[in-house]
C-alpha cells in the first residue's frame, strides 16, 4: 500500500465515522481550504485553478443549502447567508477578485468557527436529549 493509499483510506474512514456535525464542520473546512486556494490562485494569475476551486467552495455551500431543515426558523437566516455567498461566488467567478473571496472566506471562517461552538455546547452535535438532529 503506498503512502497515498493510506492516507486515502483515512480520509474516507474519517468521513464514514463521523457524526453529522462533524461532517458539517469537516464541509466548512474544506469550503475554507478551497476559497484559500482560490484567493492565491487569483493572486498568480492562474485562471483554471481559481475556477476550479471557486466551483468546489460554490459547491459545498450549495450543499449546505439544499440540506437545510426549514423546521428551523434560524434556517431563513442561514438561507440568506449561503445566497450572499454564492452570489459574491458568481462575481469573483467573473472577476476572479481576491477581495471578493476574502469577503466570503471570512464569513466561511466565522460559521465555521460557530459552528465549532455549537458542537462544544452540544456534546459534539448532539441535542441535549441524546438526540443527533441540532439544526445546521
Amino acid at each position: 500500500m503506498t503512502p497515498m493509499n493510506g492516507y486515502d483510506a483515512y480520509a474516507r474512514n474519517r468521513i464514514l465515522t463521523a457524526s453529522p456535525a462533524e461532517l458539517t464542520l469537516m464541509l466548512y473546512e474544506g469550503a475554507i481550504k478551497f476559497c484559500n486556494i482560490a484567493i492565491v490562485a487569483c493572486e498568480n494569475n492562474d485562471i483554471e485553478k481559481a475556477h476550479n476551486n471557486i466551483r468546489k467552495t460554490d459547491r459545498i455551500i450549495e450543499e449546505f443549502e439544499i440540506t437545510l431543515d426549514e423546521k428551523y426558523p434560524v434556517a431563513k437566516d442561514f438561507q440568506a447567508v449561503y445566497t450572499y455567498l454564492r452570489s459574491c461566488l458568481r462575481h469573483a467567478m467573473i472577476d476572479k477578485d481576491p477581495e471578493t473571496l476574502q469577503e466570503v472566506l471570512k464569513h466561511l471562517r466565522t460559521m465555521r468557527d460557530t459552528w465549532k461552538d455549537v458542537m462544544k455546547l452540544t456534546a459534539n452535535g448532539k441535542k441535549l436529549d441524546g438526540t443527533n438532529e441540532i439544526a445546521g
